[in-house]
């Protein structure tokens, strides 16, 4: 039986741990691992690490009765598997073009596979996964919530509805925002993103200033 972990890490930044959205996410999963020292994690970076793209066999077994072990479900089946094996799931990416970069849709292509992870009829598609606590950490240089957005967010929307399709419908967004502006722009941006935190359920007792401070790359 494979080992259940606290968490299953997304990491989807070109930027890898250099990423503001990485260290933030890495500085929340530090603090609850002090509070919870058997607490298990799981990582995955998606750019230091990248997915295969769909193949030709991936795509013809789709169209047929085809057994979940088959090779061409191979990378399918694993990245399936640790979400299954995770109570928990943390992503942190940035926003590329108002939407997901490439390293995470790609991860989502392998993910979103019908009769796997979801089911389809008359009703639409159902989620075929459990639900569990979801935090997207967003990171863009601009902002796109709030009285200064200047620019649209078709990451959000679609994330959520990707995640619903798969049975996880208990998601958390926080946003770090206008990073572009300097380390005083980045301090007060990490500054919100940990308020935000502190009103979700599994943060909810995690003082805000208790979370480490990330400094700026």
């Amino acid at each position: 039986m494979n080992k259940i972990n606290d968490f299953l890490f997304l990491s989807a930044s070109p930027n890898q741990q250099a990423s503001h959205a990485y260290r933030f996410a890495d500085a929340l999963l530090k603090t609850l691992g002090e509070r919870h020292p058997a607490m298990s994690v799981n990582r995955r970076d998606l750019a230091a690490n990248p997915l295969p793209p769909l193949s030709a066999a991936y795509g013809a077994a789709l169209t047929k009765r085809t057994p979940f072990d088959d090779p061409a479900f191979r990378q399918s089946e694993q990245l399936i598997d640790e979400l299954e094996q995770s109570r928990h799931l943390l992503i942190a990416t940035p926003m590329h073009n108002f939407t997901v970069p490439a390293t995470l849709k790609l991860w989502i292509d392998h993910v979103l596979r019908i009769g796997r992870s979801f089911s389809s009829g008359p009703e639409g598609k159902v989620g075929l996964l459990a639900d569990r606590p979801t935090y997207i950490i967003v990171s863009s240089g601009g902002f796109h919530h709030g009285p200064q957005a200047r620019q649209p967010d078709c990451l959000s929307d679609y994330l959520k509805l990707v995640l619903r399709t798969i049975g996880i419908g208990n998601t958390h967004f926080v946003y770090l925002q206008g990073l572009v502006g300097g380390a005083e722009a980045v301090s007060s941006a990490f500054s919100s993103a940990r308020q935000q935190l502190s009103q979700t359920p599994l943060f909810a007792t995690v003082e805000p200033e208790s979370t480490p401070s990330v400094p700026s790359a």
